[in-house]
């Protein structure tokens, strides 16, 4: 059974413990613990010890997407306690300016493929430029950003054959608006999902979708139908090793 559950910046930007209480209860197993803005990152890891997290078997981090009043090895060192407890940390590439802050975090340092917005991290060759720089990092598959970059779903396709189950630690799934913000869940974005979900890794997915606390329940429900093998309306007819453009960003 996939691990499945929220980020609680989606369910509640800023207020992680609020995010928190609205999965109390549901059938979230996973949560990842947000600090997405730079000043929510102090208050976050101030309070790890308080957090009663028993009801998930899987947490995560999500580090700041941008730094202004913080510097980058300030922002490292104050998610070194995620390494004591075993959880990824997510980053996005374009944080990045001293790799060598991050190479302490090994494996739990997990890349984020980005949306159009950014200038680089979207497609597997901008993502391999990190993830050379840190060779040990795993990365986060962003099935939202990477359905942005290419309608198809063929840049996902290509991310997943580029860093396979041995890179790829977790999922991102929602929806994105016509101004790139995260959404629930869409039928044409299940159906979609369904199409490449037998090569998604069974790694834990972490729903960004902004939804309110009573539609919490159905908006896993719709997150389990996306990897629901038997939903699946047609059999797999590509493979990721079979095509060589896998291994080039498009």
């Amino acid at each position: 059974m996939r691990l499945i559950g929220f980020s609680t910046g989606a369910l509640a930007l800023g207020e992680y413990l609020r995010g928190l209480e609205m999965m109390r209860g549901s059938s979230a197993n996973a949560v990842e613990l947000s600090a997405l803005r730079e000043h929510e990152l102090a208050g976050l890891m101030a309070g790890l010890e308080r957090l009663q997290l028993e009801q998930f078997q899987y947490v995560s981090v999500h580090a700041p997407s941008r730094l202004a009043a913080l510097s980058e090895p300030a922002v490292a060192e104050a998610l070194l306690p995620c390494l004591d407890r075993g959880w990824n940390v997510v980053l996005h590439p374009d944080v990045i300016r001293d790799a060598s802050c991050w190479k302490p975090f090994g494996r739990l340092l997990c890349l984020e493929n980005m949306d159009k917005r950014k200038t680089t991290g979207r497609t597997p060759d901008e993502l391999a430029v990190f993830a050379e720089l840190l060779p040990d990092a795993s990365v986060c598959l962003d099935l939202a950003h990477a359905r942005q970059v290419d309608s198809t779903f063929s840049l996902a396709r290509f991310i997943i054959a580029r860093f396979g189950p041995e890179r790829i630690a977790q999922v991102h799934l929602s929806e994105l608006d016509s101004t790139s913000h995260h959404a629930p869940l869409s039928m044409s974005m299940v159906a979609a999902v369904q199409e490449i979900s037998h090569w998604i890794p069974e790694v834990p997915v972490i729903l960004e979708s902004c939804v309110s606390a009573g539609e919490v329940e159905e908006e896993l429900r719709l997150a389990a139908r996306c990897f629901d093998v038997q939903a699946r309306r047609v059999a797999p007819a590509w493979e990721p090793s079979s095509s060589a453009d896998a291994m080039h960003g498009i």
